[in-house]
């Protein structure tokens, strides 16, 4: 439980910072007030990413784990 927890804080942390960045440029383009945009979009996302990872983390890793098998 412990690593499923950290794994899911760290993943979520990564792809919810990485992904609100990119998203905040494509849609509002570079300005003087993008970082700010950016950290206000990142943290709305990560709680959001980090209870999507933790609650689908076993879902996803059985469909992994289905996948392999098959190819």
């Amino acid at each position: 439980m412990k690593t499923r927890l950290v794994f899911s804080a760290l993943m979520s942390f990564f792809l919810s910072f990485l992904m609100s960045g990119w998203v905040t440029l494509i849609n509002l383009g570079w300005h003087d007030g993008f970082a700010d945009q950016w950290m206000s979009a990142f943290l709305l996302a990560w709680p959001a990413a980090f209870s999507i990872a933790f609650l689908l983390g076993p879902l996803i890793q059985a469909l992994t784990a289905q996948i392999i098998r098959r190819i």
